[in-house]
């Protein structure tokens, strides 16, 4: 196989729940062509992945966007999907901790397991999926708290209500998000009162702070200056060390830097997966070099 808390209902809509060097797995680059493989090896759970989607169909309405998307998502490695607007990067993202269940209309085919258990299901605590598969939004989204509240506010709705394990998990969150050096003289301020990079990272804290498995990003940096930038993607090089990252990029260098594994989507079809630094160096896939080459996209 190719081998990947909504809180308060009321603030659901805009947001739910919420570096170590790969091994050689240059053997792992695949491609949609190429036969199926059962994964990593076995008795190890380091090496089983985390998330495992097989053979995923998304329709919005009548419309396909997803067409058989297999992947497998290592465990704390960086994963980056790559591909033109509309090709189905960030519906594939967005089905992996099922934020698709906000849209009317929708439905998905295949299975997508996180640690070998079916998210799909019909009975499965979405609230509890989304504290373990965090997301991280295109546009930096603090509540209209303090800093201190935003980061905290996941560990509320879950119970929590020692005041000092709030702190220390606000502390460790921002230092973790590289950011409480800036806030911790601020944390009663308004999180509006951060610039936009600050922001970000704010929102990495509050994902981390319920201790995630996975956190998604769909596309961080896009509203960023390029200062801003470079410190989520050395943050992004940090948390891989707790965390399973999959992150959306239009941004080829980015994902080039970051990632340890990427995937190629193109037209709603994962055309190839693999070890970055094979898959932009010696593409398997023709389509795959003339994206990453310039040629179209």
């Amino acid at each position: 196989m190719l081998s990947m808390t909504q809180f308060a209902k009321e603030e659901s809509d805009d947001f739910a729940a919420i570096g170590q060097n790969p091994p050689d797995d240059s053997h792992l680059a695949t491609s949609a062509s190429a036969p199926p493989r059962e994964g990593y090896a076995t008795g190890n759970d380091a090496q089983r992945p985390v998330i495992r989607a097989s053979n995923v169909d998304f329709f919005y309405g009548n419309a396909q966007a997803l067409f058989d998307v297999s992947m497998d998502v290592p465990r704390n490695r960086v994963v980056a999907l790559i591909g033109p607007s509309g090709c189905g990067k960030s519906t594939f993202l967005r089905c992996l901790n099922r934020m698709t269940d906000l849209i009317d209309g929708v439905r998905v085919n295949g299975s997508i397991q996180l640690d070998g258990e079916e998210i799909n299901r019909p009975d499965l605590d979405v609230i509890e999926l989304r504290r373990r598969v965090g997301m991280i939004f295109q546009r930096y989204n603090p509540f209209p708290k303090s800093i201190f509240e935003n980061v905290v506010y996941g560990l509320r709705i879950s119970g929590v209500r020692d005041r000092r394990a709030l702190e220390e998990a606000c502390e460790r969150s921002l230092r973790g998000a590289a950011l409480w050096d800036e806030v911790k003289d601020r944390l009663k301020e308004s999180a509006f009162e951060l610039s936009g990079g600050q922001q970000q990272r704010l929102c990495i804290a509050r994902a981390t702070a319920v201790n995630p498995e996975v956190v998604l990003m769909d596309e961080p940096c896009s509203a960023l200056d390029p200062r801003s930038t470079a410190r989520i993607e050395k943050l992004i090089g940090e948390l891989r060390n707790k965390y399973t990252i999959v992150i959306v990029t239009h941004n080829m260098q980015q994902a080039s830097r970051v990632s340890d594994f990427t995937g190629f989507l193109y037209e709603g079809r994962l055309v190839e997966f693999g070890v970055t630094q094979t898959l932009f160096t010696k593409p398997i896939e023709k389509e795959t070099e003339d994206y990453i080459t310039g040629r179209f996209g």
